[in-house]
C-alpha cells in the first residue's frame, strides 16, 4: 500500500442543526469524522480539508464567506493541512485536489464526510477513475431526504442505496470501528 490521505469533505456549519440544510444523522457522523481525523494525525497521513462554497450570495446554503460555509469545529484544520475550496460537486473538479494528492504520493484515500448522495458519491467515483484507491467511511458521511417524482425518500435509504452503489464498483465501504481496528 502506497501513501495514504484522509480527506474530509463538506463537513461545514450549514449541515448542522440550525444550519441551512440539516443533514439526518450529521453529528454523529461528524463524531466519527473527528476520531478518523485523529488517528489519522495520529499515523502521520495527509489529511486534507474540502469546503464548498457556492458562487452566488442567492445560494441555499454555502453562500460565500459565510459562516454556515465555515469547515465544522469538531474537524477544523490545523497549520498546514491543506483546505480545498470548490464550488462543484465533485471535489477534483477544478481545484487542486489532484495534483496536492499527485504531488505527495498519495494512492490511497479515506472519505468522509456530506452529503453521501452528492459531494461523497462524486469524489469516490472519480478518485476511483482518477486511479485511486478508496475506502469510504459511511458512518462518518450524512445525507438528508430527497424527493423525486412526488415520491419522498428517507436519508437512512438514500444513504444506503449510495453506500451499496459505492461499495459494488468504486470503493471499500467500512465503519468507522472496523477501520480503526484495521489499522492499530
Amino acid at each position: 500500500m502506497g501513501k495514504r490521505a484522509l480527506v474530509l469533505v463538506d463537513i461545514q456549519n450549514d449541515y448542522f442543526p440550525g444550519g441551512k440544510w440539516t443533514l439526518h444523522g450529521v453529528e454523529a457522523a461528524a463524531d466519527n469524522a473527528a476520531r478518523l481525523l485523529a488517528a489519522a494525525r495520529d499515523a502521520g497521513d495527509l489529511v486534507v480539508h474540502v469546503r464548498h462554497e457556492f458562487a452566488s450570495a442567492d445560494a441555499p446554503f454555502f453562500t460565500p464567506g459565510s459562516d454556515g460555509a465555515r469547515i465544522h469545529p469538531k474537524v477544523e484544520s490545523r497549520a498546514g493541512e491543506p483546505v480545498i475550496l470548490k464550488h462543484q460537486v465533485n471535489s477534483f473538479r477544478d481545484t487542486e485536489l489532484e495534483a496536492l494528492l499527485r504531488g505527495r504520493g498519495v494512492d490511497t484515500l479515506t472519505i468522509v464526510g456530506n452529503m453521501s448522495h452528492l459531494c461523497i458519491d462524486a469524489i469516490t467515483r472519480a478518485s476511483a477513475d482518477l486511479g485511486f484507491s478508496a475506502t469510504v467511511i459511511h458512518d462518518a458521511c450524512a445525507a438528508r431526504d430527497v424527493e423525486f417524482n412526488g415520491t419522498r425518500v428517507p436519508a437512512e435509504q438514500v444513504h444506503a442505496a449510495i453506500m451499496a452503489s459505492l461499495a459494488f464498483g468504486y470503493a471499500t465501504v467500512q465503519s468507522t470501528e472496523a477501520y480503526l481496528a484495521e489499522r492499530q
